[in-house]
């Protein structure tokens, strides 16, 4: 990954933030993007000391202008782009009689429609570098899950955006790749509303609902986004990996 050029969003905590983590030690150059200018700063500081260089760019990707600013200034300062990681999302609890419309555009438009906008004006870029692109997506986007309707599907629409594009994209050496997290301990469910009280309760829970008896850790979804990035996975694209300790194996609990 040494002097690649890397753009990963939703790095300002969780997954996001432990693969650029990961992809900076190991020289990459990488564009972190977040709304939260604190989580930022605290990132530049952790990354002070590694080979690889860190630009941080706080960006709402909601807004098609900002996510045009955002690949726009990567060429600009870097003159190429070599990996994109679509890491950024939100969680919210909901069923198909109680979703808003605006709740479900929320969810779409954080989880799916920026994900697409920020490949489609990327791609022309990677064709360039023959680069690769790594979605973020869930075990629901495999799996039917109950009470969180909007995400499973966003999750789904990632998972054929991942396929679909990757079949797109493969005469023109560009991988398309997707992860699918089971229960991650990361700060989504916090920030959806649920409290500390409620958030340990769920993580217990989860020992349970995964065959391996415990949630993931950040670091380890982050070693497989490395992984398909990498050179070594030059032979897989259009593939949605399940990294869930099992969960997608089971009926819903």
């Amino acid at each position: 990954m040494q002097d690649k050029v890397v753009i990963i969003t939703g790095a300002s905590s969780g997954i996001g933030r432990a693969a650029t983590k990961l992809f900076a030690k190991n020289g990459a150059k990488v564009v972190a993007v977040g709304r939260n200018e604190k989580e930022l700063s605290s990132l530049r500081e952790d990354l002070q000391e590694f080979p690889g260089s860190l630009k941080t760019v706080f960006a709402d990707l909601r807004e098609t202008s900002q996510i045009d600013r955002l690949v726009t200034n990567t060429i600009d300062n870097f003159k190429k782009l070599d990996v994109l990681v679509n890491a950024a999302g939100i969680i919210a609890n909901g069923t198909i009689e109680n979703t808003s419309l605006d709740d479900w555009d929320k969810m779409m438009n954080i989880n799916l429609r920026s994900v697409f906008y920020l490949m489609n004006i990327s791609v022309p870029h990677l064709i360039e570098t023959k680069g690769n692109i790594v979605n973020v997506s869930s075990v629901t986007g495999i799996r039917a899950f109950p009470g969180v309707l909007a995400y499973c599907v966003s999750k789904a629409g990632i998972d054929q955006l991942t396929k679909c594009s990757a079949l797109e994209l493969a005469p023109k050496g560009v991988r398309v790749n997707a992860v699918n997290p089971g229960v991650v301990i990361t700060n989504l469910h916090k920030r959806s509303g649920m409290d500390d009280e409620k958030y340990e309760q769920f993580l217990e829970h989860s020992k349970t609902t995964h065959p391996l008896g415990r949630p993931g850790e950040p670091e380890e979804i982050a070693e497989l986004i490395y992984f398909l990035a990498s050179d070594k996975a030059g032979w897989i694209t259009g593939a949605s990996y399940e990294i869930d300790g099992g969960r997608a194996q089971t009926c819903a609990r």
